[in-house]
């Protein structure tokens, strides 16, 4: 046996010096080291390997929608765009060669390529990167223009710096050097690293000679994590320029105000500000400025306190709402799964600067609620949005035709499950943060830990221990905030009577030899989690994880909608019972209006509608609010039913399906709900669908306070009405104008365009549809 232990540590070793991006790892690769005192450190990704359990499921789904990847058509975009030969096709989506963000999945999938051969040591998967960085190598060179490489010409950054309309080129940029990176400190790929200095000396050359005045300017379309990658290449390389650049990469009118301590963040693209904040604690790390370590703090405390929902995830049509207000904000656009790939990343980083239960309960909480429950666990496919509307169901990607942000990191997402199960403490111990099936080579101890667990479904874990020889260490066990009453510990088999109170951690300290054996049992109970603003919308969560309730395949009849709960003030205990022989299931338990329901874990929902937030009422009040509450969710029903198209306004995904175009045109958050509107003559126009057969109606929501304000509505070029409402003063109003069949003909899409007067607003519209 210590014959095979042996080997394991020695290939470990040479393994782990070509992995990681935290504290702690790299060390030997690192020209320029951290700065900052660290107390804990990640471990590689080579040094972690799954065991059965879902997590592990969900890795092997990603490698085969990984293994399934064309390169040819990963890199036919590059190619064209380089003018070399290619009889490749591209992948849909964004990838598509009339899409300005074409190129960013490539980056995506080099990452996750590099990050899923450290977790397997599996060489498919670095052969295929390293083909894939060969071919970008070439076409690097085939454009001649000092190391400048993309999937687009370079007028696009020059459209960028200047304010022209267009989208987002340094965010897709940003994918590619993050997949470069990690092709060379996960993969040990040279020529990669060759590639991605040679972006980065001409993203300086380009953006070096600009004012900081231009700079801002230019940082107003989202950059992804530019500032991040390139501190990263900074410590890689030593060279000043990286780090210059990354400093200029600092966008002042988000930042500032962060750094202030003060919560701007209502109405900004969510995941457009988190990466920057991430950029910002690398450059702590790196430089350790004060300014950079409190803006992380205070934007992590912030987002999880205002703008964070039961599983984790935040945003709600792609932005951060009102402070505090969520109640109002749950639809089938709530909590882009992005976002909180973004969030663990940050709360990693922070978590090796100052170790906290808080941190590692929220990673918890984001990993098994949005994370997993962001794949469809058939067939690997995955959400962009993880729906929080009553009665929605999840929508998945299709897998060679909707290359979306969150299936980029969708791709990373499933390979590195590994990364924050266990850190290395500054004092030589050991973190144990999350209860998943896996084991742990710790080369430079001589230790092999493994964690046996079929946690969540049953409340407990076993950590084994197999040394070389004994080692003396403390174990620090967490000890989550909802374990009410703490953990239990056997050691050997023998009760351990140790401190493990909620929210700290359970320390043991001693010398741990060959076959020590730990037994942890968790206290896991039912409980509610209300919304914020309002105390009668309730979660319903099992420990750690959120339930959801089954409201099946079918559509849900509007006479009844989503059922309501009758149970506040009444113990969760007496109307929420355990169904027998079903781990992770309950039933509510006479207290469903029209009917009980079923509840399971929300990672486990993916091929039925849902609800995790619940209506709930007294009895009291159920009496006087019943008939209003029908009829509320009556209105809305026959809404839906006649609702032929629909347009997200402001939401990214939903206005480039609707071939939004617009001019001097503006999105914005009011009340927590998006508007978009124009001036001066701007124009906005969506491409909707219709009904060929016979006449529709156009659905506008408006809001009163907005005044006498004067814009003509077009369909198809031709004049339609003239809209000029006087006030409503304080509401939302819906206006609907019949669109006759003669505008529309046998067409089964039209174009729909807004025009401002020549001086002055036009409403903001906050709702489009077109009816039945």
């Amino acid at each position: 046996m210590k014959k095979a232990l042996n080997l394991t540590i020695l290939l470990l070793c040479l393994a782990a010096s070509a992995l990681g991006q935290y504290p702690g790892q790299f060390d030997d690769r690192m020209k320029v080291k951290v700065v900052v005192p660290v107390k804990a450190s990640a471990f590689p990704l080579s040094e972690v390997r799954l065991l059965d359990g879902p997590f592990r499921k969900a890795m092997l789904l990603d490698q085969e929608w990984l293994k399934s990847l064309d390169n040819s058509r990963l890199l036919h975009n590059y190619r064209v765009n380089a003018g070399i030969k290619t009889s490749a096709k591209a992948y849909g989506g964004w990838e598509e060669l009339d899409c300005e963000l074409r190129g960013h999945s490539l980056g995506h999938v080099l990452s996750a390529l590099s990050m899923m051969y450290a977790s397997t040591g599996d060489t498919a998967y670095l052969n295929k990167g390293n083909q894939l960085v060969a071919g970008l190598a070439e076409c690097q060179q085939a454009l001649n223009r000092d190391g400048y490489l993309s999937a687009f010409p370079e007028k696009f950054i020059d459209r960028v710096i200047d304010r022209n309309p267009v989208w987002a080129p340094w965010y897709t940029l940003h994918k590619m050097y993050a997949g470069l990176i990690d092709m060379y400190l996960y993969g040990n790929n040279q020529q990669a690293l060759e590639v991605v200095k040679k972006m980065g000396s001409w993203a300086y050359n380009k953006l070096q000679p600009l004012s900081d005045a231009k700079m801002q300017e230019m940082l107003r379309t989202e950059f992804g994590g530019m500032n991040e990658a390139m501190y990263n290449l900074y410590a890689i390389t030593s060279d000043e320029r990286y780090k210059q650049l990354a400093e200029k990469f600092y966008h002042h009118s988000v930042l500032d105000p962060l750094a202030a301590q003060q919560d701007k963040l209502e109405g900004l693209h969510a995941n457009t500000q988190i990466p920057k904040v991430i950029g910002e604690i690398r450059g702590y790390e790196l430089t350790g400025s004060d300014r950079e370590k409190q803006i992380p703090e205070f934007f992590w405390q912030t987002v999880l306190k205002n703008h964070t929902y039961a599983i984790g995830g935040n945003s709600d049509g792609e932005a951060f709402g009102p402070a505090g207000k969520l109640s109002s904000r749950l639809s089938d656009y709530s909590t882009e799964t992005c976002n909180t790939y973004n969030m663990l990343k940050l709360t990693r980083h922070l978590f090796c600067l100052e170790p906290s239960v808080r941190l590692a309960d929220y990673y918890e909480r984001g990993l098994y609620n949005h994370i997993l429950a962001s794949q469809n666990p058939e067939d690997g496919n995955v959400c962009y949005y993880v729906t929080l509307r009553p009665g929605g169901k999840k929508a998945f990607s299709e897998k060679f035709n909707s290359f979306w942000c969150c299936v980029g990191t969708g791709f990373e997402n499933h390979a590195k499950y590994g990364e924050a199960i266990y850190y290395k403490a500054a004092d030589g111990g050991l973190y144990v943060n999350l209860f998943i099936a896996s084991e742990l080579s710790w080369a430079e101890r001589g230790l092999r830990i493994t964690q046996t667990t079929n946690y969540p479904e049953q409340p407990s874990t076993t950590l084994t221990f197999a040394a070389q020889k004994a080692v003396s260490m403390p174990l620090y066990i967490r000890c989550p905030e909802w374990s009410k009453g703490g953990i239990s510990i056997k050691l050997n088999g023998k009760p351990l009577s140790v401190k493990a109170a909620p929210g700290t951690y359970a320390t043991i300290n001693r010398k741990w030899s060959n076959g020590d054996k730990l037994e942890v049992g968790f206290n896991m109970s039912l409980h509610t989690e209300p919304m914020p603003d309002n105390s009668k919308k309730v979660a319903i969560l099992y420990g750690p994880v959120v339930l959801c309730g089954e409201l099946g395949k079918k559509p849900i009849d509007p006479a009844f909608g989503v059922p309501v709960l009758i149970a506040e003030g009444k113990d969760i205990n007496q109307w929420v019972k355990p169904v027998n022989g079903s781990p992770l299931t309950f039933k509510t338990a006479g207290v469903g209006q029209p009917n009980d329901v079923q509840l399971i874990p929300f990672y486990k929902v993916y091929d039925q509608q849902g609800t995790v937030y619940w209506d709930i009422f007294s009895d009291a009040d159920w009496q006087t609010k019943k008939q209003e509450y029908a009829a509320a969710k009556q209105r809305q029903a026959e809404l839906e039913s006649r609702t032929i198209d629909y347009v997200g306004l402001g939401e990214p995904q939903s206005e480039h399906d609707h071939n939004f175009e617009g001019y001097l045109s503006e999105t914005d958050v009011f009340n927590g709900r998006k508007y978009r509107n124009t001036h001066d003559g701007g124009s906005m126009n969506f491409e909707v669908k219709v009904d060929p057969t016979r006449a529709v109606n156009l659905f506008l929501t408006l809001w009163g306070n907005d005044g006498k304000r004067n814009f003509d509505i077009y369909i198809n070029g031709r004049k339609l009405e003239n809209i000029d409402y006087e006030k409503k003063p304080n509401e939302f109003f819906d206006v609907i104008i019949p669109i006759p069949h003669e505008y529309t003909g046998v067409a089964d899409k039209v174009t729909v365009l807004f025009k401002a007067n020549s001086t002055g607003w036009m409403n903001g519209i906050y709702g489009l549809r077109i009816l039945k």
